[in-house]
């Protein structure tokens, strides 16, 4: 009755189940590590910011470029605030706002974009306080520069003068005379009476849409084991049955339907 095993169909969706099966469980699992390795990441960038929080500032220069290990830490910065941009859309509290941005003119020659703070509703130059005048020594979180399209930032265009969507080098350099660090600092405390904007992870470090992508491949692959064992065992029983009516001399007109009739 289980002859038809040894025939050339049968090895090739024997063969299918057999390579199949352990290819699905290693993507599976592969998955199911890079959202392990998210959720690690978000904890270790989690104690991290609440580290930094305790630790001294440092010089600016000594913290950059920013990685996954500076991000977040306190760093100072003196110099002269020059222009000032806004950042809309920007939710704080569960509440629309938008960043207010200065530039900060260092000794270097280089801008350090500085988010002085957070204020309520859409983004207006008017409401925004001025930056203090003269010399100032800032003290905030080091912050990598933004990309836009991630982690809820806007890529959004044409805006009005005077605003940006992402808080970056490459969008804020063709905004100002003069070259931009690639990075950017929230201040610790906000300025001017704004609330202060705390400190985000590190990119890639967050339990974001891409971590639970991971976690619904990871189900995908495991879900698609079950159905590749359920179509072999549901093709069996047809050819079981089959083999059966033929011996009792009730074959069917017609040959048992294809595989992909199967499927269907």
């Amino acid at each position: 009755m289980y002859r038809f095993l040894l025939t050339p169909r049968w090895w090739g969706i024997n063969l299918f189940l057999l390579l199949s099966i352990p290819f699905c469980i290693f993507m599976g699992s592969w998955q199911l590590g890079r959202f392990e390795d998210r959720v690690q990441d978000h904890r270790t960038a989690t104690e991290q910011v609440a580290e930094a929080k305790r630790e001294a500032p440092r010089p600016l220069g000594e913290m950059l470029p920013v990685t996954k290990a500076t991000s977040g830490k306190l760093v100072t910065a003196t110099g002269r605030y020059g222009k000032q941009l806004l950042v809309p859309g920007r939710q704080l509290d569960g509440k629309q706002g938008f960043y207010v941005l200065t530039l900060l003119r260092t000794d270097s020659g280089e801008a350090l974009p500085v988010v002085r703070g957070w204020l309520p509703g859409a983004a207006d130059a008017a409401e925004a306080p001025a930056p203090p005048a003269g010399e100032v020594t800032v003290t905030g979180a080091l912050q990598a520069s933004e990309t836009p399209g991630d982690n809820g930032v806007s890529a959004q265009g044409g805006l009005p003068a005077g605003q940006t969507a992402a808080i970056s080098a490459a969008s804020l350099v063709n905004l100002v005379p003069y070259d931009v660090y690639d990075a950017w600092v929230t201040l610790a405390e906000g300025d001017a009476g704004m609330k202060a904007v705390p400190a985000a992870a590190p990119p890639d470090t967050g339990l974001d849409l891409k971590a639970f992508q991971n976690l619904g491949y990871t189900a995908e692959w495991f879900a698609f084991v079950g159905f590749v064992i359920f179509m072999w065992f549901r093709l069996l029983r047809r050819e079981v049955e089959f083999a059966r009516d033929a011996e009792l001399g009730l074959v069917p007109e017609e040959e048992p339907v294809a595989v992909d009739a199967a499927v269907k």
